[in-house]
């Protein structure tokens, strides 16, 4: 593992922490939910010898701070959109390219459309969008997306966090469901248990589910307005087994980007950068290196 060093930076009036590793051009790589820096480990190993990898925690997760205390509706994709270029400005960087996944993944959207000449290019790992529409809510989708209604009830953090045994059988439960190996998470749990027992952390990341529901139900109706097109570069690897962002979901992806690769990682779940770290790293490198980002 190469050296990581933490840093806390004071954004829009909240104390954003990230995790950095190598040297070069810089690599945002912008976790999903239940999720925090960790996660980007498998690529701090593999990339940091070609760019500057930059893992931030979003307001709430992880070491960040939040700055609101309890449910908010304040963390959806525009304002995670806008912390991070407000996190570029802190760091001095002008442009950069993008890697994400799952709340990354929205949240890189936006960032492309509400702050198009900070991004160099975009790789994401499955990556929903507006084009999933009424799939969202298909029989066979229903006890998928539970939590994402659970999440947004007062009482959630109080349950999930009650002990930590019952906050690792939640998180248990998503790092092995979603995963198309089911181990693949098993030598860290405690670690993702220590990060979602920090005072705060539960509600942080569920505040992300409360910020999303009225634009998910808009999309589930059909009734949300279809975004333009991103028009920076951009390389979609969806994992063939991801129960709740479903593989299929990949034929809509050229709708929403003028220029995109998109192809299917046939062993992996959700968690395609932690469940096959080398296909991931080999192809984000081969991204980059293409639309000659080094």
């Amino acid at each position: 593992m190469p050296t990581v060093k933490h840093t806390f930076v004071e954004t829009r009036g909240f104390t954003t922490h990230l995790a950095e590793a190598g040297s070069g051009a810089p690599l945002f790589l912008l976790h999903g939910w239940p999720e925090f820096w960790a996660t980007w480990e498998p690529m701090f190993e593999r990339l940091a010898d070609r760019w500057r990898l930059i893992a931030p925690d979003f307001r709430g997760f992880g070491d960040s701070e939040n700055p609101v205390s309890g449910p908010s509706d304040q963390a959806g994709p525009d304002v995670l959109a806008d912390d991070i270029a407000a996190l570029m400005d802190r760091l001095g960087i002008a442009k950069a390219g993008f890697v994400g996944h799952d709340v990354g993944a929205y949240v890189m959207q936006r960032l492309a459309l509400r702050h198009p000449d900070r991004v160099a290019g975009l790789f994401f790992f499955n990556c929903g969008t507006h084009g999933v529409g009424a799939r969202w809510r298909d029989p066979a989708q229903i006890n998928e997306i539970w939590y994402q209604t659970f999440h947004q009830m007062p009482f959630a953090p109080a349950i999930v966090g009650a002990s930590r045994d019952s906050c690792r059988a939640y998180f248990r439960h998503f790092l092995t469901h979603w995963c198309h190996r089911k181990d693949t998470f098993d030598a860290v749990l405690e670690r993702w248990v220590d990060n979602f027992m920090r005072p705060g952390n539960l509600q942080g990341g569920f505040n992300w589910y409360i910020s999303q529901n009225a634009g998910r139900l808009a999309v589930m109706s059909g009734t949300a307005p279809k975004p333009p097109k991103i028009t920076q570069p951009a390389r979609v690897l969806w994992g063939r087994h991801d129960p709740v962002l479903k593989s299929a979901w990949i034929d809509v992806v050229p709708e929403y980007f003028e220029t995109v690769e998109a192809s299917i990682a046939e062993d992996a779940g959700h968690f395609v950068h932690y469940e096959r770290p080398d296909l991931a790293a080999t192809e984000i490198g081969r991204f980059f290196e293409r639309i000659g980002y080094r």
